[in-house]
């Protein structure tokens, strides 16, 4: 057996032609496009390219795309001032800084995130929207997991009354998803360096997340047959070779569907971020 490729671009055009459909209905009300806010600090080339392909986006969807790039030797008191002055903006409705921050802002990364509006959060990192997540409500939620889920959907993959498998329990992926996942009804595990017999436990997911950042780390002995396996890492582990925490070509015939890398969950990523960028302005509508 081999997979089925869940390619991300199929998905992420889906998720953009459906942000680009509720971004016109919303035109009529607002009386313009919704707003999109990037501030980066510094001259990090791996931030350069994400934030390039973040405004090619909103231009491809016709929004509005606001590029403030601040000097590396920027102070925290500078990044937090121009923080207020993005959440008093009423022509943006999303604000995102761009990690990592240099060394000298990284200490004060949450009390940063925590100082953007949280109707504005379109990364979905404030306490506030995580809380939310947590309690089930209506929140902005953190990117990939927010497509990976869309994902599955759009896949026409069921998730109510399935064993899903999460390996990895960041905030940024790990936790998120599972919450996300645990609301679609799904029992959710979660695992990570200190589980014992993690490949018996994974063995027994339906859907098995992988999000550890190692390379290969999900081999197929770790597989259910027919299983669906989303994989969010992306590790570089040669000049210009990428590959994700799945070693691909082994559990692609143990796997019922499977995520490539590149060219998976990776995609996703941005297109969610234009919704979320949509449902930001949606909430100010509604407000």
């Amino acid at each position: 057996m081999t997979a089925r490729l869940l390619e991300g671009k199929v998905f992420a055009q889906k998720i953009k032609d459906e942000a680009r459909e509720e971004a016109l209905a919303l035109r009529t009300v607002l009386g313009r496009m919704p707003g999109l806010a990037v501030v980066i600090v510094g001259e990090d080339p791996a931030s350069e390219v994400y934030v390039r392909n973040k405004e090619r986006a909103c231009e491809a969807l016709g929004f509005f795309s606001a590029l403030i790039a601040l000097p590396e030797t920027t102070t925290k008191e500078d990044l937090l001032a121009e923080i207020d002055r993005l959440n008093a903006s009423r022509r943006i409705d999303g604000i995102l800084v761009q990690l990592p921050l240099p060394a000298h802002l990284a200490k004060s990364a949450a009390e940063i995130i925590e100082r953007i509006d949280p109707k504005k959060d379109v990364d979905g990192f404030h306490p506030i929207n995580i809380g939310r997540l947590v309690a089930g409500e209506t929140a902005l939620v953190p990117c990939t997991p927010a497509g990976c889920m869309k994902m599955l959907k759009l896949a026409g993959i069921p998730v109510a009354g399935k064993r899903a498998c999460v390996i990895g329990r960041s905030n940024i992926v790990g936790k998120p998803i599972s919450h996300l996942l645990l609301a679609e009804n799904a029992t959710v595990t979660i695992c990570h360096s200190r589980t014992e017999d993690l490949a018996a436990v994974a063995r027994e997911a339906d859907i098995l997340v992988a999000a550890v950042g190692k390379p290969r780390f999900v081999t197929a002995d770790m597989v259910k047959s027919g299983a669906t396996v989303i994989d969010v890492g992306i590790n570089r582990i040669a000049e210009k070779k990428l590959v994700g925490d799945v070693d691909f070509d082994a559990v692609k015939e143990v796997a019922g569907a499977i995520t490539p890398v590149p060219g998976g969950v990776g995609l996703l990523t941005i297109a969610t971020l234009m919704a979320n960028t949509v449902q930001a302005a949606k909430m100010r509508v509604e407000k």
